[in-house]
């Protein structure tokens, strides 16, 4: 009898002449092996180790695994270059620290400062730069072998691998710079962080075992990047066919995150119409969760290339991204002042620190730095003041250092070139315009990616942490004022979105311009009612600043000079101010007085020869002053003049309270008025300016009395406010005088004893007929309603 022939199976069906044996189709089974049938014991890796131990270096095999030893090659003689760096160093090396991190940070100063290192490595410097990874690898194995010799313990072959971080390379790369010439080379970006990922774990070597003769191996998997044995290594065997083992002690792992880093340009480098641009930066180990969204960071790394997202999938792929590998990661919030993190993107020269000092040097400084802010915006020197305070900040020991200013008025006034001027001269600045901008954008927006986790994304407020956030157009954004509350107040922004919930720091000023509803001020009308805002918004900003477009005969002729000066250039300025001379000596010696009010003082004279500070100086002189000024104290002096005026104003409010935000923002301004002036304590002059900066904002837009009532209603009274007063009034004069029709005199003469600010008197009353409270009766005779 004969054997019927073994069934053949393949998944899938086959197709063609092969795929059908006499007309009915077969299918061939492929043979799954499981990974029980790999034995470790029998691995490579037990050839590998003797290998390893007749090499004098222990950890050898953690940084050179695809490297053969040669006693005279420039591997060994540039890592026992730096073996000698590290023995002469021994008592900066914290074993237990080093143990525990597993990295080192190691300042590139120091070793080009070290002659005899150098001439032992003599190409060190192009080495780092040309050839990173395997100098880095040398200076990592140079300071395994000096620990292992250090501990002479059994097991000091067990040490864990540890890795050298550079920090301080001095050359700062642009992110516009970095193209395909650096690939492979080492860097140094600074830039803000605006995207993180999820930390997730990427394979940095793989075990493999052989599907003819169960011999497992090691594979390093350089960049994650994923690829199968060439062939197997136990002897006598040319198999090409090998099983992946996740699963496996030779499978190796670490710590992985993608971050994106957005350029952090500076004014002197600024370039208008086009996107910032970005890079993404790999963490890996340590790194891992070193920042954040918002984060300012400096990061010295190598520059490599992964396939795009577009042609990721396919095999013929030929499109790349450049993308930087960080060896170290230097973030702000690790400085000395970590309260006031937004100074890493300045540096200070020797230059810088003289100019800084030349200022101080100066008898009327404030008045100097106030009318530097914006030179072509003329006058509102109160205005810039307050701005100039914001940028500077009060001290972040308990409470918020930051201080919020709005500006409000008639079109054409200047205040866009006033926040332009404040984004500029801020060591971190983001302007935004009202109109155009989103909730998301503006706070934070939460991203999916492409493995299905979620990214958080930096918006306005987020990249100004620590710096200002210049906001213009600030009516035409309503949607968006409730995303702005809690960043004002608290100074964080919350996310409970997908699944995540997490607050992002937005210690940042809001420096804020607006236009009223109607096109102009209306001065019968409080802010909220001219802006349409919220009380509890209102209420958060520390300066409210109303700009009204009055004739003026003087200052208009001065403004007019203004503008023609900028126009006609330094000989035309020249010209100009030879010609009109309408500044007399006595309003030249009432700025120099010191007793004048602050307004006076701030004003420059006309014809006065001032040398300006420049944008970019003035920005390092408030970078200087927020570094090393960070926390001024109130004398008890000051305290008494901020505590008084708090009481004043509480003894003068009617219906809207003056509550302590109040007395927290002339405290942040005071401490702010000290700061300028490079001083430790704020002093009873300080609290003075300050308490007339404030009077300055509350006073009232017709009469310019102090008017208190500034935190919810604004300043003014509304228009039902004044006719409900009117017709109260009127009700009590009918009862006394047992009448109810009255001329058009008497009820001006009441307006006038009221001391109601009626613009329009006829269409205040044809309001009130409209409304329903009085009848016409005749042409000048109006009949009341209301009982």
């Amino acid at each position: 009898m004969s054997k019927s022939p073994q069934k053949k199976t393949w998944k899938g069906k086959g197709r063609g002449r092969g795929g059908y044996f006499k007309g009915r189709p077969f299918i061939f089974e492929k043979k799954k092996l499981d990974p029980s049938v790999f034995n470790e014991s029998n691995s490579s890796a037990a050839s590998t180790q003797i290998f390893y131990d007749r090499i004098p270096y222990k950890g050898w095999r953690y940084y050179f695994p695809e490297e053969a030893y040669d006693s005279n090659s420039d591997i060994v003689l540039h890592t026992q270059a730096a073996e000698y760096f590290f023995d002469k160093n021994k008592t900066s090396i914290n074993l237990k620290e080093l143990e525990n991190k597993r990295f080192f940070n190691l300042d590139i100063k120091v070793l080009l400062d070290d002659s005899e290192f150098l001439s032992r490595w003599c190409t060190f410097k192009d080495d780092l730069v040309e050839n990173a990874e395997k100098s880095i690898s040398c200076m990592s194995l140079a300071l395994h072998q000096t620990v292992t010799s250090i501990l002479k313990s059994e097991d000091e072959a067990e040490f864990p691998s540890v890795k050298v971080r550079f920090i301080n390379f001095e050359s700062i790369t642009p992110i516009k710079d970095i193209k395909a010439g650096l690939y492979g080379k080492l860097i140094s970006v600074r830039g803000t962080v605006i995207r993180v990922s999820g930390n997730k774990l990427i394979c940095v070597s793989m075990g493999f075992g052989c599907n003819t003769c169960y011999t497992t191996m090691s594979i390093p998997l350089k960049d994650g990047v994923y690829k199968m044995p060439s062939g197997c290594k136990a002897d006598n065997c040319r198999s090409k066919s090998f099983t992946p083992l996740c699963s496996s002690n030779l499978s190796r792992t670490k710590s992985y995150q993608i971050m994106k880093v957005q350029e952090s340009v500076a004014d002197e480098q600024s370039e208008g119409g086009r996107v910032p641009r970005t890079i993404e930066v790999d963490l890996t180990d340590d790194l891992v969760d070193s920042c954040g969204p918002g984060d300012n960071v400096t990061i010295v790394g190598i520059v490599k290339i992964r396939n795009s997202e577009e042609n990721r999938k396919s095999k013929s792929a030929n499109l790349f991204t450049l993308y930087v590998d960080a060896v170290s990661v230097v973030n702000s919030k690790s400085g000395v002042n970590s309260g006031r993190q937004s100074l890493c993107s300045v540096e200070f020269s020797i230059k810088d620190y003289y100019a800084i000092q030349e200022i101080h040097a100066e008898e009327a400084r404030f008045r100097l730095l106030v009318n530097s802010l914006c030179p072509t915006v003329y006058g509102h020197e109160m205005v810039k003041a307050g701005l100039l305070l914001a940028l500077v900040g009060g001290s972040s020991a308990n409470r918020r250092a930051d201080a919020h200013v709005l500006v409000v008025g008639d079109p054409g006034l200047g205040k866009s070139h006033l926040l332009h001027a404040c984004a500029q001269v801020s060591p971190r600045g983001v302007y935004v315009c009202g109109n155009t901008t989103s909730s998301s954008g503006l706070t934070v927006t939460l991203v999916k990616e492409a493995g299905g986790d979620f990214a958080l994304e930096a918006g306005a407020l987020v990249l100004a942490n620590h710096g200002c956030c210049c906001i213009d157009e600030f009516d035409k954004m309503t949607n968006q004022h409730q995303a702005l509350l809690e960043a004002m107040e608290q100074q964080r922004i919350s996310v409970a979105k997908g699944g995540v919930v997490c607050s992002l720091p937005a210690h940042a000023s809001i420096l804020a311009a607006a236009n009223p509803v109607g096109g102009h001020y209306n001065r019968s009308k409080t802010i909220a009612e001219n802006l349409k805002m919220s009380a509890a918004l209102l209420s958060r900003f520390d300066l409210i600043f109303i700009l009204l477009d009055r004739p003026d005969e003087h200052l208009d002729s001065m403004l007019s000079e203004h503008v023609m000066t900028l126009h006609a250039g330094l000989k035309g300025k020249k010209k100009l101010m030879s010609v009109n001379s309408m500044c007399s000596s006595s309003c030249a010696e009432e700025t120099d007085d010191p007793k004048q009010p602050l307004s006076n003082r701030l004003k420059l004279k006309y014809g006065e020869p001032v040398d300006l500070v420049p944008h970019s100086l003035l920005r390092k002189y408030i970078a200087y002053v927020r570094k090393y000024v960070p926390n001024p104290k109130l004398s008890v002096e000051a305290a008494k003049v901020l505590q008084d005026f708090y009481l004043e104003l509480r003894k003068m409010q009617d219906t809207t309270p003056v509550t302590t935000r109040q007395l927290e923002s002339m405290i942040r301004l005071t401490q702010a008025r000290a700061k300028l002036e490079l001083r430790e304590e704020a002093t009873t002059d300080d609290a003075d300016d300050i308490v007339q900066l404030m009077r300055w904002s509350m006073r009232d837009v017709v009469t310019g009395d102090l008017d208190p009532k500034l935190s919810q209603n604004g300043r003014g009274m509304s228009q039902g406010s004044k006719a409900k007063r009117f017709i109260g009034a009127l009700q009590k004069k009918a009862n006394f005088e047992n009448k109810d029709t009255f001329t058009v005199g008497e009820m001006k003469e009441l307006i006038k004893s009221l001391n109601l600010q009626v613009q329009d008197f006829y269409q205040f009353i044809s309001i009130l007929n409209v409304q329903g409270f009085i009848i016409k009766r005749g042409s000048d005779r109006y009949k009341l309603l209301s009982v």
